[in-house]
């Protein structure tokens, strides 16, 4: 039987300050040692990821398009995570240069070397310690037992609102240019930002009717499922035994992140993805997106590992919240399903871990059920 996140929630607050919200980086790799790229481990206060390779980029003499990154981190928060430069051999001063830069709320915690540079994706997971504030008088208990529902069943793997831009336009700005009724912009960053808002909308869409009808988490004939494990899919044919497999957490039904090369699943899950992504497909040409993704599919349901919820504060009105979630997840996501969130310095934080688009990486592995 499916679970539902309760409709009805206590409010709560957080990032009242950036220790309220920590978050490190898990790498993909150990870094090797050598090679011909800086692997840089740094810890920000209050600045992005961009303004971080700014800095670094121009304190060490290379191009910021040159920096490489697994995924941006928030801003409003105390972050770690590891950034790449290219350094040849014939350069070996820039090592001591890195280790000894000096930029406004970074801390260089080590610097190494490895073969490749660092890529989008290149990441297995974040390790979040989060603390929500100003809880009613005794809802802590509530907040506590919904998030340890959520730690054995999981959560909807929904992309957070900072997706979609400060006015939550991204995704319409997306679509004008897709139908031609708009330019394209010329920064191809901003334009595979844009054209992931736009996949990220139809997803949320598509999970957004599969919760209302509680088959989120439950697979259903048609169904294109994904193996926790490996990441291979294939399409549910047999619904007893995936149903099952679900509730063991080896499979998990996947929404549409739309492209040329997306697997689709079949029968009525089929007719349900196209209804629901109709109205932001009309009139998109998807010949315009040429280069910024083949399309995937993303789980409906995300995995919290490791979740621990501590109460503390005189009175019982806070708690403390770890966990660690996937590359592409959203903390405020898994909080939210168990508080009424107010964030604090909300417009300031203009990155998310998860803002970055799906792995190109990442590409569909179809396998045997």
């Amino acid at each position: 039987m499916s679970w539902t996140p309760p409709k009805v929630r206590p409010r709560g607050r957080i990032k009242a300050s950036p220790e309220d919200f920590v978050v490190d980086e898990i790498p993909l790799y150990d870094a090797s040692g050598a090679g011909d790229h800086l692997y840089i481990h740094l810890r920000k206060r209050l600045r992005t990821t961009e303004e971080v390779v700014r800095d670094v980029s121009r304190a060490l003499g290379v191009k910021p398009r040159d920096v490489g990154y697994a995924g941006l981190k928030d801003k409003v928060a105390v972050a770690t995570q590891w950034i790449s430069v290219p350094a040849s051999h014939a350069d070996p001063e820039r090592d001591a240069r890195a280790r000894a830069l000096a930029i406004d709320g970074v801390e260089i915690l080590e610097v190494t070397r490895h073969n490749n540079k660092l890529r989008t994706g290149h990441l297995r997971a974040n390790r979040f310690d989060l603390v929500v504030r100003d809880l009613p008088p005794g809802a802590a208990a509530e907040v506590t037992a919904t998030l340890e529902e959520i730690g054995r069943r999981g959560a909807p793997n929904a992309f957070g609102t900072q997706r979609f831009g400060r006015d939550g336009r991204n995704a319409d700005r997306a679509r004008g240019w897709l139908s031609g009724s708009s330019q394209p912009p010329r920064d191809l960053r901003l334009k595979r930002l844009l054209f992931s808002a736009w996949q990220s909308a139809i997803f949320n869409a598509v999970l957004e009717a599969r919760l209302t009808d509680g088959t989120w988490d439950v697979p259903q004939e048609g169904d294109v499922l994904k193996k926790e494990d490996s990441g291979g899919l294939f399409v549910c044919s047999d619904v007893q035994v995936d149903r099952e497999r679900a509730k063991a957490g080896e499979v998990c039904p996947t929404g549409p992140i739309p492209g040329p090369k997306m697997t689709s699943p079949s029968g009525a899950v089929l007719e349900l993805e196209e209804r629901i992504a109709a109205p932001l497909m009309e009139g998109v040409d998807l010949s315009r997106a040429k280069g910024l993704g083949d399309g995937t599919r993303r789980p409906l349901r995300m995995r919290v590992e490791g979740l621990e919820v501590t109460p503390i504060g005189e009175h019982g009105d806070a708690c403390r919240v770890r966990f660690v979630l996937p590359k592409g997840a959203y903390a405020t996501e898994v909080v939210g399903l168990a508080v009424d969130l107010s964030i604090e310095n909300s417009a300031s934080s203009s990155e998310s871990s998860g803002i970055q688009g799906d792995d190109p990486s990442d590409d569909e592995r179809t396998e045997p059920r």
